[in-house]
């Protein structure tokens, strides 16, 4: 009789311990997959970060090439433009002289 209840004590400690031991290996796995799941989300997240790093420095070099055109453009235009007026006071110049030497001629056969 003694042993029965010996036996069935045993039984019943050998289950509870593979309970505990399951349960325990169930919160252990658990929790590795929650620590796994965060550092997927982790790396997620610093995947996201570079991939945006890396998008607003394109941006960046984006908005500086467009400035740098422009910049590029304005001083061109400007540089044209000097040299137009450049070429148009030459040519005035020229018909300054023009006018001037018609004139002396007129006055020198005149005279």
């Amino acid at each position: 009789m003694m042993m029965m209840v010996v036996v069935e004590m045993v039984i019943v400690l050998v289950i509870v311990v593979i309970v505990v031991v399951v349960m325990v290996v169930m919160m252990v796995l658990a929790m590795m997959a929650v620590m796994m799941v965060v550092n997927v989300m982790v790396m997620a997240m610093l995947l996201l970060m570079v991939f945006v790093v890396v998008v607003m420095v394109k941006v960046i070099v984006v908005t500086v090439a467009v400035m740098v055109v422009t910049l590029v453009v304005i001083v061109i235009t400007v540089v044209v433009m000097v040299v137009v007026l450049i070429v148009v006071l030459v040519m005035l110049l020229m018909v300054v002289m023009l006018v001037v030497m018609v004139k002396a001629i007129v006055v020198v056969s005149l005279w």
